[in-house]
């Protein structure tokens, strides 16, 4: 059984692990993904109702175990002096043994609901465009949304927590001074 509920302190340390054990193999990752979860923590743009962690509770022993984690941010979308709020997800990541079993999807289910109901009206991401399609996301560029890094345009993506978020929206993701790569 997976329950999902939001990160504390005493979970950080395992936290990093799970990040840096998801996405150790990944061709296209940094491998710093865990080191921005510890910046991003420390910052204003951290929101700790939306740093999401997903439990494992084995029923028949009764042990539980730290097997997921999802972390969502403030950035906003800018177009001169027009700046509009959005979210970012800043990653998603499983143990890689409990991969493919659809934790990944439930912490981005879940964390759209906590922002919803937080008032925040879309997310936008980088990642890849056949798993995030399940959740609604749309190509940012089809949407007037531009990156400020060169990406391929399927992996910049976009949803609307609530209708028609974005319509009028057109601009450039501005990233908070965390995600530099230092």
């Amino acid at each position: 059984m997976i329950t999902l509920r939001q990160e504390e302190e005493k979970d950080y340390e395992k936290v990093f692990q799970i990040i840096e054990e998801a996405f150790i193999t990944r061709d296209k990752s940094n491998h710093q993904e865990q080191f921005l979860i510890e910046k991003l923590r420390k910052s204003d743009i951290f929101i700790p109702e939306l740093s999401i962690v997903a439990d494992y509770v084995n029923d028949e022993t009764g042990h539980q175990e730290l097997v997921g984690h999802i972390l969502f941010t403030k950035i906003t979308i800018e177009n001169g002096s027009d700046s509009f709020e959005s979210l970012a997800i800043a990653s998603v990541s499983v143990k890689p043994e409990y991969q493919k079993q659809g934790i990944g999807g439930h912490l981005i289910a879940f964390g759209h609901v906590i922002a919803e109901e937080m008032g925040y009206q879309s997310v936008i991401l980088i990642g890849h465009e056949n798993y995030y399609k399940k959740f609604g996301y749309k190509k940012a560029g089809d949407l007037g949304i531009n990156f400020p890094i060169d990406i391929p345009d399927e992996n910049g993506m976009a949803v609307e927590l609530t209708k028609d978020a974005l319509k009028n929206i057109k601009g450039t993701v501005k990233y908070p001074k965390e995600f530099e790569i230092d």
